[in-house]
């Protein structure tokens, strides 16, 4: 593999930007950071004042392979992560059948590896075929590359189980991830309680759905001193829960998703009711969404996730309470997120954003990971150049993904990824920047 140098970029090294720095290549790491080096060599790729990021680490996102190849695959998947800015994405186990031994995690880094593109890290089950009952081969698992352990797409069905499995796994193994939702308050539900449901007659989901599930992991975190991420938050009684449980020393973390940064139940509201704004947690409050910056800015949220849930349109287009929840994500994610800030958070840092896209999710994952999300030496070369002068309309048909269930089709955006760079070779580009 070849040496390459980056050089008139503006560097994001996964904590802050540096000014007057090159940065060089080798071998699939970055060997070098600084301002003289020797390009004699080296491919030379100038950014012309564009930024070099880490590449874009998603600790969340749904492929629905095996089983559900139809509305996505591990390798289209992966080719959408990269045509976003992604270079590691961790694949949630709730596929058919689900990822709870360690063959199945075998299949999709095999799978992922093939595609060429994006990183696919596996998560593992934390209950045997996900069905609640008994614990999965958690460590066998991990042996075989899982970095996650969750039940995703319902919480761990019996505290005894969420406590067994904080137990094995402590604080050397893979974290529990667990999807926080109290089952008998979300089901049957279709959107927010609150504004939006008493507007449409659609059942409501209460915030409190949330907030009871994360007290109950918080409090096993606390009697087991293991370590439990929350993901996809979206309220903020939760957040408040997480914050004061990070004060009190606790290992808890939690992500939110760009789309309940960016959304809230008006977006259902005013969009008629259409399916494409039906996610899970639902879109919530003017002040959950405000709760979700704040938490950004005081560091309660560790990272944000897609939640890239792929539908073929022929089941996510029916009517609002027929439809599946989830959208895709992936090729638009960090746009929308870049878009939204600069218009209505220009005073919010763009290396917060960037570092909880890249080098603070990746602190998340088992050691062997913890180098990607940075620019220094000796890291893994993974790399994402975005420019932020890029104005792009949203065109699905022009996806990597085979789904094309987003609500954003059609919305001109500033500031999009550009290259993707996977330990140092180039995954992604786009036709504009040949």
């Amino acid at each position: 593999m070849g040496k390459i140098l980056f050089t008139d970029f503006k560097i994001f090294n996964g904590t802050e930007f540096i000014e007057g720095r090159k940065v060089l290549v080798e071998d699939g790491k970055i060997s070098k950071v600084g301002k003289d080096l020797d390009s004699s060599d080296a491919e030379v790729i100038d950014g012309y004042g564009k930024i070099l990021s880490p590449g874009f680490v998603d600790l969340h996102a749904h492929f629905r392979d095996p089983g559900g190849e139809w509305n996505e695959d591990i390798g289209s998947g992966a080719r959408a992560g990269a045509a976003g800015g992604f270079t590691t994405l961790i694949a949630m186990p709730n596929t058919k059948p689900a990822i709870s031994e360690p063959s199945l995690v075998e299949y999709v880094l095999s799978h992922g590896k093939a595609a060429g593109a994006s990183r696919i890290l596996p998560s593992g089950c934390v209950s045997k075929n996900r069905e609640g009952k008994e614990m999965a081969e958690l460590l066998k698992m991990a042996e075989a590359g899982a970095v996650f352990f969750t039940d995703d797409g319902a919480p761990i069905a019996t505290s005894s189980l969420f406590r067994l499995a904080l137990m094995y796994t402590g604080k050397d193994q893979p974290r529990i991830m667990e999807h926080p939702e109290e089952i008998s308050l979300f089901k049957g539900g279709q959107v927010h309680e609150g504004k939006v449901s008493a507007l449409s007659g659609l059942k409501g989901i209460p915030a409190a759905s949330e907030e009871i599930d994360v007290a109950r992991g918080i409090a096993l975190a606390r009697e087991t001193g293991g370590r439990v991420h929350f993901t996809h938050l979206s309220s903020a009684g939760a957040l408040g829960l997480i914050r004061q449980a990070k004060k009190e020393g606790l290992d808890v973390t939690c992500d939110t998703t760009f789309h309940h940064l960016t959304l809230n139940e008006n977006a259902v509201i005013n969009s008629g009711y259409n399916s494409r704004y039906k996610v899970n947690p639902p879109l919530r409050s003017i002040g959950d969404q405000a709760a979700l910056w704040e938490g950004m800015l005081d560091g309660t949220i560790d990272a944000i996730v897609t939640d890239h849930a792929p539908w073929h349109m022929d089941e996510k287009d029916e009517p609002f309470q027929d439809a599946p929840f989830g959208i895709a994500s992936l090729e638009c994610a960090a746009a929308v997120l870049i878009d939204f800030k600069n218009k209505n958070y220009p005073d919010v840092p763009l290396e917060l954003i960037l570092k909880q896209m890249t080098s603070s999710p990746a602190s998340l994952l088992p050691e062997k990971w913890q180098s990607l999300g940075r620019i220094e030496e000796g890291a893994i070369a993974d790399i994402t150049v975005i420019d932020m002068e890029r104005t792009r309309i949203v065109d699905c048909s022009e996806w990597f993904s085979k789904a094309r269930c987003c609500p954003w089709e059609g919305i001109a955006l500033t500031g999009w990824p550009v290259i993707t760079f996977l330990e140092g070779r180039k995954i992604w580009q786009d036709n504009e920047d040949l």
